[in-house]
Order: structure tokens, then C-alpha cells, then sequence
């Protein structure tokens, strides 16, 4: 009778622990997408953290989009979806950072690699959607559209925001040129 009781405790707190982590899953595959558009959220693709900490993809999506989910180790709330183009130059950094590299590192290393062609970048501009804050439900959004190797000169932006939520373009001229669009807060 003992060893039938354990077996239903075993059975009950594998059921109980499953029923938790298809939750986090759940709970993880909504939050990454909130700093998408909403016609674009159901399909996306979602790369979440498991019991290991390591991120892998917890949803295949049927569309471009990809979404990282909040990282439980780091501080505050933070999502970020982009195009599909922008994924070997964010896996990249994802491993450099796995390396603990600097940012500057990162950058270089980047740099270099998308001048010979070892690192494929986007053809088009692709956007990254990011929503940050407190939680899932107190936050900001934030757009960085890549556009590897333009300039001012090439986009007719600014190096700065000209008004307050305006755009601009940063790191100009290199692999990680992009036009910043940080909205005034919401909060």
C-alpha cells in the first residue's frame, strides 16, 4: 500500500510540475509578443528560457516574425520581436555575449564578419520591436529599424533626434546602422 501511495505522489507532482511549465510556456509565448503589432502576434515564432535557463524556440510560428521573451536572470521586463533577416546577426550576438564579450568586442567582431560575408545581414530594412519596463504590463516600446552600412546622407536622418520620440540614425555607415524611434513614455 505504501509503495501505491508513493507511485500517486510521484504521478501527482509530475502532473503539478508539467501543468507549471506548460504555464511558463503559456505566460512566456504571450509577453514575448506584446512588443509586436497585434496582427502579427499569433504567428510569430517564440524563443523563451526553460528550467536550464537556456533559450531555444518554445513556439514555431507560421510567419517572419521572431520573439525573445523576458530573461528571468536580468533586472525589470524586457521583450523584443524582429524579421527572420535579422536572426543570424542576433544569434551572433547571442553568442558572443555566451562568451562574455564586451559590446565593443561584440561590435567589432560583428563588423568584420559582415564586411567579408561570414555574417549575413538583411537586404531590407528589418525592424526590431522592442517593449520594456516594470512588467508585461507597465512599459514602452522602443523600434530600431536596420539598415546595414546607411548614412544621413544616404536616409536624410539626423544623427540625433530632432523632436522628442523622433527618429535617427545610429552607429551610420556600419553593419549595425539603424534608425532609433524611442516614442515619448507611456507611463
Amino acid at each position: 500500500m505504501k509503495h501505491i501511495i508513493k507511485l500517486l505522489l510521484s504521478g501527482i507532482l509530475l502532473l503539478s510540475f508539467g501543468n507549471s511549465q506548460a504555464q511558463n510556456i503559456e505566460k512566456q509565448i504571450k509577453e514575448a509578443t506584446i512588443a509586436l503589432p497585434e496582427e502579427l502576434r499569433e504567428g510569430a515564432t517564440v524563443m523563451g528560457y526553460g528550467t536550464n535557463g537556456e533559450l531555444s524556440i518554445i513556439k514555431k510560428g507560421t510567419n517572419d516574425q521572431i520573439c525573445l521573451a523576458d530573461d528571468p536572470t536580468k533586472k525589470g521586463f524586457q521583450v523584443s520581436c524582429y524579421h527572420k533577416d535579422l536572426e543570424p546577426f542576433m544569434a551572433r550576438g547571442r553568442e558572443l555575449q555566451k562568451e562574455k564579450k564586451t559590446n565593443q568586442e561584440i561590435f567589432d567582431i560583428r563588423e568584420s564578419e559582415a564586411k567579408s560575408g561570414k555574417l549575413e545581414m538583411p537586404k531590407n530594412a528589418s525592424t526590431l520591436h522592442i517593449f520594456y519596463g516594470e512588467n508585461a504590463e507597465k512599459g514602452n516600446y522602443r523600434y530600431v529599424v536596420y539598415i546595414p552600412w546607411a548614412t544621413p546622407e544616404t536616409t536624410g536622418l539626423p544623427l540625433k533626434p530632432m523632436v522628442s520620440g523622433g527618429p535617427w540614425i545610429m552607429d551610420p555607415g556600419t553593419h549595425r546602422a539603424h534608425i532609433m524611434i524611442s516614442p515619448p513614455n507611456s507611463n
